[in-house]
């Protein structure tokens, strides 16, 4: 008797396992498929009853007045240059921070926790500020001040991430540099850093996103040089309804450098996120 439960609960484990997954891959995938159908739909199949899985007469119209008349392309463009600019000073800054605070406990304990808790500040409460400095120095509407402004943004958390994987590499291989007669930037460069990117990778990523979908301080800083891919969709909504065709074909556009991304450091980003988990 107690056999048979035993092998019946086995037997039920791997169908309510595949039964979940299937749950949230739907739960994932279905939105995603009606955005992409939304954007190649014509305007009569948005609120057909019953819904249209699929257009007879599928058109990209749509995507032509989402990236030239609603100017999507350039804020495709300034979105891809302000994120890569500030996913680069980022990694760059956040590298050296993190480092020092893992190998010389630079500020003692509590300043790795004091970086991380800088990004507990609600943008809200400093973005006028920093739009009143804007103004004054002249950064307001430009991607100097855009790449500045995430940077400072994502440095947090990327140094807290990074600090994490320095801690991880052992100091007995950057001492036998210097050993060698490797200077200590030579060992952190030819020796740490090749350690740990990974970390780095996983970190740059993870700021990466955080520019790329950042709105509020976009809207705030920008008008009409600078903006950015998520502004432009404030354009979509106006008082005579919304226009479902162009915010979908913009909202695919824009899904495309982060899959890109994703799938490009695939490998280094699951090592990086993993990293750390299992201690010996």
């Amino acid at each position: 008797m107690i056999a048979n439960l035993s092998i019946r609960r086995l037997r039920r484990v791997p169908i309510a396992s595949i039964l979940f997954l299937a749950i949230f891959l739907l739960f994932i995938l279905v939105p995603l498929y009606w955005m992409a159908m939304t954007s190649i739909k014509p305007s009569d199949d948005y609120l057909a009853v019953p819904p249209v899985w699929f257009p007879a007469n599928p058109t990209l119209v749509h995507y032509g007045a989402a990236l030239f008349a609603y100017r999507g392309l350039t804020g495709l463009l300034n979105s891809v240059i302000i994120s890569t600019a500030a996913t680069v000073l980022s990694a760059f800054l956040g590298t050296l921070m993190a480092y020092s605070l893992a190998r010389f406990n630079t500020g003692g304990q509590h300043l790795s926790f004091w970086v991380l808790s800088q990004r507990f500040l609600p943008p809200i409460a400093i973005i006028l500020p920093i739009f009143l400095i804007y103004r004054g120095v002249g950064l307001h509407d430009t991607h100097i001040g855009l790449v500045l402004a995430y940077t400072v943004l994502t440095l947090p958390v990327t140094v807290w991430m990074m600090y994490a994987y320095f801690r991880q590499v052992p100091r007995s291989l950057e001492e036998a540099a210097l050993v060698d007669g490797c200077t200590r930037w030579q060992a952190l460069w030819r020796v740490a850093v090749p350690l740990a990117v990974p970390g780095i990778v996983a970190a740059a990523v993870f700021a990466f996103i955080a520019c790329w979908t950042e709105f509020f301080f976009a809207l705030l800083l920008t008008s009409r040089n600078a903006f950015t891919l998520p502004t432009v969709f404030r354009a979509f909504i106006g008082f005579q309804g919304a226009l479902y065709g162009e915010s979908s074909a913009l909202s695919v556009v824009s899904l495309v450098p982060s899959i890109a991304l994703g799938i490009l450091v695939q490998r280094h980003l699951v090592r990086g996120l993993t990293l750390g988990a299992v201690r010996g």
